[in-house]
């Protein structure tokens, strides 16, 4: 297991569509667990996708259960994703996102306020579960990367919609 270094726009990698992991083998087994430990090690991300560590393939990591947002509401703690898909959506909804490949920035987002996602978990088990609130908002916003897509380009106006980061 290993933490990696995330990818910061403009790396073209993240403009990538992934492909499909075929072969739930000990190479992805392997991805998922640096994808955790990528995650665990920035201390304030909630989700991070494959092609953010340079990996084109389509896998992700959501856990919303130790951030603010998240304990407010229930959520299904840590999901390690293959192949996930949004299978159903509900409702629409506009929130702040921001993220570890655009450190400097922030944007108001537009997503579905509930959504229903398929996918196979670290057990090669397939799995279907309906969320809402902060953990579907983070679920699509790591589904949205292993299609090459960012939150910003999802921002409907750079002019009024996109903002710099408070500097620590």
């Amino acid at each position: 297991m290993a933490v990696k270094e995330v990818l910061i726009y403009p790396d073209s990698r993240l403009k990538e569509n992934c492909a499909p992991i075929i072969d739930f083998d000990a190479s992805a087994q392997q991805l998922l667990h640096d994808l955790v430990d990528t995650m665990v090690a920035a201390g304030h991300s909630v989700g991070i996708a494959a092609p953010q560590i340079g990996e084109l393939r389509r896998a992700a990591v959501v856990d919303v259960s130790n951030s603010k947002l998240g304990k407010k509401q229930e959520n299904h703690g840590l999901l390690q994703m293959v192949n996930p898909e949004i299978i159903e959506t509900e409702g629409s909804q506009i929130v702040r996102e921001g993220c570890m490949s655009v450190p400097d920035y922030t944007g108001n987002v537009t997503r579905s306020e509930s959504i229903v996602v398929q996918f196979t978990d670290q057990n090669q088990q397939l799995q279907v579960i309906r969320t809402a609130g902060f953990e579907a908002v983070a679920i699509q916003h790591e589904l949205d990367h292993l299609s090459g897509l960012l939150f910003l380009d999802r921002v409907s106006s750079l002019k009024t919609d996109l903002f710099r980061r408070k500097q620590k």
